[in-house]
């Protein structure tokens, strides 16, 4: 092999396994979806996605087609690798205290109250649209992270700690707004195994127990009984991320964690299958019929006020009144600058906003309008985020402190 032939396999294998690789791979995933959606493929493509995969053995509960079984199954790891990641910066990195952990929550609380707000004011005088005042509430975790990992170290590590956690705290409370508001009626009984299994990981975690087996049993129990309990099973993932353990076993000789044997094995399957699967089954939304100034009825111009406008005036806001307030501290190496490209990028509200969103209308047309303001006002956050944070000028530690110093004191 010549030294070029080497060379460029050393890009290209250093490609694949650096993050810009794995969001390519689901940016493309994507794209191919919404091509087919819009395509003379369009009913195969709805046909794949729509393929019936019941499985009788648990239950009426269970997902029902393949695009179900990718959301509500397979994005579990999702969440669950997403929560590992958070748990490492909470025991050792940049989410190690309190008022750390309160920055991204008190973020994720003014992300969902503006862009509501916001949705509210152009919609309260429809009645039938103001049901869907939570759908430009959510971050999509899915997109948004492999977006700031795509940008390297134009975004600091502590700024990509403080978006993750603000997702996550994000997409958990939109699962509370969905349960609480468009949920189906609660299950009691299966809550109760679900509390029960959930004490039993906590447990074995405080006795030391460091067995995967006993975790990955757990998980599956917890995702089978959220599944008819009335919330969304990927709570799973979520649940069990916070109860793996983070230390070593005391005969584990490689000190390698069970937190971090899991996100190693994690990583590859979510970012070349999960992802990208999930991003080919749920962008594919069909343009037919549309109109560009269907854009301005009531329900797709709330929609997308809430997450071009709302969503980052939320999120900066409540960050900066918090820093300000000093509530918590700014992420290290950050800038006001960069965080207000990261607050732009939180506009980008896709699988939840897309699962309300059926959850608050019965009408076609209107969900149809709904998926359009979705559509739009996430690829208008996307791209201004992204451009924001592109031209920015890449900042040395030293500066960022200058500057948010030079803010605090005024």
């Amino acid at each position: 092999m010549t030294e070029t032939s080497t060379a460029y396999v050393h890009r290209i294998h250093h490609f694949l396994q650096s993050p810009a690789g794995g969001a390519t791979a689901l940016l493309l995933a994507s794209l191919a979806g919404f091509a087919l959606a819009n395509s003379a493929w369009c009913g195969g493509y709805e046909a794949l996605i729509t393929t019936p995969m019941r499985l009788s053995i648990l239950g009426s509960h269970t997902p029902d087609t393949l695009e179900a079984w990718v959301s509500d199954g397979l994005m579990t790891l999702f969440f669950l690798l997403i929560i590992l990641e958070i748990k490492k910066e909470m025991v050792s990195g940049h989410l190690s205290s309190m008022r750390q952990i309160a920055l991204p929550l008190i973020g994720a609380l003014g992300g969902m109250a503006v862009p509501a707000l916001t949705y509210f004011l152009v919609t309260y005088k429809h009645a039938e649209a103001v049901h869907g005042w939570a759908i430009p509430v959510a971050t999509d975790a899915a997109f948004t992270l492999p977006v700031i990992m795509a940008l390297g170290t134009r975004v600091s590590a502590g700024a990509r700690a403080w978006l993750m956690a603000l997702a996550i705290f994000d997409d958990v409370l939109g699962i509370v707004v969905i349960a609480l508001f468009y949920g189906s009626a609660l299950y009691w009984p299966a809550l109760a195994g679900v509390l029960c299994v959930t004490v039993g990981m906590i447990a074995a975690n405080r006795l030391g127990c460091r067995s995967l087996w006993v975790y990955s049993a757990g998980c599956l129990l917890l995702w089978g009984m959220l599944l008819s309990s009335g919330l969304h099973p990927t709570l799973a993932g979520v649940i069990t991320g916070l109860c793996l353990p983070a230390q070593p076993p005391a005969t584990d000789t490689e000190q390698m964690t069970p937190l971090e044997k899991v996100s190693s094995a994690l990583t590859p399957f979510v970012t070349w299958l999960v992802l990208p699967l999930f991003g080919f089954m749920n962008v594919g939304v069909s343009l037919a019929g549309m109109h560009m100034d269907a854009l301005l009825a009531p329900v797709p111009l709330g929609i997308m006020l809430g997450l071009i406008i709302g969503k980052p005036v939320g999120v900066f806001g409540a960050t900066i009144l918090s820093f300000q307030l000093r509530i918590a501290p700014v992420p290290a190496a950050t800038s006001i600058k960069m965080l207000f490209g990261l607050s732009l990028l939180c506009g980008i509200g896709f699988t939840i906003s897309l699962f309300i969103a059926g959850l608050a209308f019965k009408d076609a047309d209107t969900i149809v309008s709904a998926k359009l303001g979705i559509f739009a006002g996430s690829v208008v956050a996307a791209l201004a985020g992204w451009s924001w944070l592109r031209c920015l000028p890449v900042e040395q530690p030293s500066q960022c402190s200058a500057n948010l110093a030079t803010m605090s004191s005024k």
